[in-house]
């Protein structure tokens, strides 16, 4: 088994438990992470306040941690791959979840779906942990 599909399975046979799980990152360290996000990305609470400028590439993250992969409101952009991960297979980003797509994006969504053409849109490898960008975006959300 492959370490990805390792993952992804581990991912969905705790998911309903990591929803409750803190995450295991440095949420400090992710904000200095999440610079290289913020080119694509911007995170603005539903009351409008910005933590981060709205970008006009990809979608807003306020919410991403326990959010089901390939939806955000108003956000037509996803590619059908993740799409299909979060409507098809159940993908949610929790931490498992969010380090392996952030990883490897277009691997991650093959192994999830079962599709060897399988693609995102995003393709920027990140550069430092994940695990700490993904404790920095939990902040924000329900």
């Amino acid at each position: 088994m492959t370490r990805l599909k390792s993952i992804a399975l581990a991912a969905f046979v705790v998911a309903p438990f990591a929803a409750q799980a803190e995450p295991t990152g440095d949420a400090e360290a992710g904000e200095a992470n999440f610079r290289q996000c913020a080119t694509c990305h911007g995170i603005v609470a539903p009351d409008g306040t910005v933590i981060h400028r709205p970008a006009p590439t990809g979608p807003d993250l306020w919410g991403v941690a326990g959010r089901q992969a390939g939806s955000y409101e108003g956000y037509a952009r996803f590619s059908a791959s993740i799409v299909a991960a979060g409507e098809e297979h159940g993908v949610v980003w929790d931490e498992a979840n969010f380090v392996a797509f952030v990883e490897d994006q277009s691997g991650f969504l093959r192994e999830v779906t079962g599709d060897s053409r399988a693609r995102s849109n995003m393709n920027h490898r990140l550069r430092g942990s994940a695990e700490d960008l993904f404790a920095y975006l939990a902040q924000f959300g329900e």
